[in-house]
């Protein structure tokens, strides 16, 4: 009993040691990399683990790229990965770069796909360009019509340009000022209307591309609608301003002669107040009778009984005599 045990012992410890060489050691790997033809050592996958790469990410990528015939070192992969970078979409790109004939070094598709790019999707791009639809533009003509243009731009990746060049939107935005620009110019909205492909020439002329991550093939005037006539607004809002303003000068004017007439009232009161106090200094200096005095009174007096019985004649109804109602009876 005693040397069964030993020797079952001695067997569960071979198979931990056992399951755990083949828990660390990726043998798997290293066989399937054998039968692609691919060189790598136990020992280089052992220390990937002891580097904490996984090594599946970096020997699956490896065969697809000696099939390729890519000349891709394993050093190369491993400290793509571990900068951060995926190595398995950088070695697709360069596969799909390879087969179109394009020169795409590793150094830059890292440094592409570091960047924060889809390095496979730019190498998809430039060889198969892709068509970016602008929103409506809003643009307005000398005449003062609104047209509102939609544009289709072909682009391609720049493969040169990736690394720090602007995106899709700058390329957007560029377009649509390129777009506002040439209605804007335009005499007439009729003038882009029958000639659409004017905006077309006059953007692509403007080299929008620059700086950008890709490069222009085409522009394409999708639609062209005629929207509001801005001129037309723009008038009538100037007019309503015209009139507001008119009407409070003449406010104003007319405020300034209510306050001239009161100032001119003002001044015949003040004149009226001084007639009593002369007529007492004219009494006093004696060049004012007293009689004088009466019949000056008796005169307003006159008048005013004049101006009360003229005013009442003016308010009653005329009667007609009696002898002319019996007529007409």
């Amino acid at each position: 009993m005693t040397g069964l045990t030993f020797y079952l012992i001695l067997l569960g410890i071979v198979v931990t040691l056992l399951a755990i060489f083949f828990s660390f050691v990726p043998v798997g790997l290293w066989i399937s990399a054998l039968a692609a033809d691919v060189k790598i050592t136990i020992g280089t996958l052992i220390g990937m683990r002891l580097r904490r790469v996984q090594p599946s990410k970096i020997v699956i990528p490896l065969i697809k790229a000696h099939k390729a015939g890519l000349g891709i070192s394993v050093n190369e992969l491993e400290a793509h990965y571990l900068a951060g970078g995926n190595v398995n979409e950088v070695v697709n790109a360069l596969i799909a770069a390879h087969r179109a004939d394009m020169n795409l070094p590793f150094e830059r598709a890292a440094a592409i796909d570091l960047a924060g790019r889809d390095v496979l999707q730019a190498v998809k791009m430039s060889v198969t360009p892709k068509v970016i639809e602008t929103p409506s533009v809003s643009a307005v003509s000398h005449d003062g019509i609104e047209l509102l243009v939609k544009a289709r731009v072909t682009v391609r990746a720049n493969l040169d340009r990736l690394i720090g060049g602007a995106g899709e939107a700058t390329v957007l935005a560029r377009v649509g000022e390129g777009v506002v620009t040439t209605v804007g110019s335009s005499a007439s909205h009729k003038e882009v209307l029958e000639n659409p492909d004017k905006i077309s020439r006059t953007v692509l002329e403007k080299g929008l591309d620059a700086g950008t991550a890709f490069e222009i093939l085409s522009i394409d005037i999708a639609d062209v609608d005629v929207g509001r006539n801005i001129g037309a607004h723009l008038q009538t809002l100037q007019a309503e301003a015209d009139k507001n303003i008119a009407q409070a000068k003449a406010e104003e004017r007319r405020a300034m002669a209510v306050a001239k007439e009161q100032e001119m009232r003002a001044a015949v009161v003040e004149a009226e107040a001084e007639v009593p106090r002369a007529m007492a200094q004219a009494l006093r200096e004696g060049k004012l009778g007293v009689m004088d005095y009466y019949d000056m009174q008796n005169i307003i007096s006159d008048t005013k009984m004049r101006e009360y019985i003229s005013n009442s004649n003016n308010q009653k109804p005329i009667k007609k005599p009696l002898a002319d109602q019996n007529n007409n009876g």
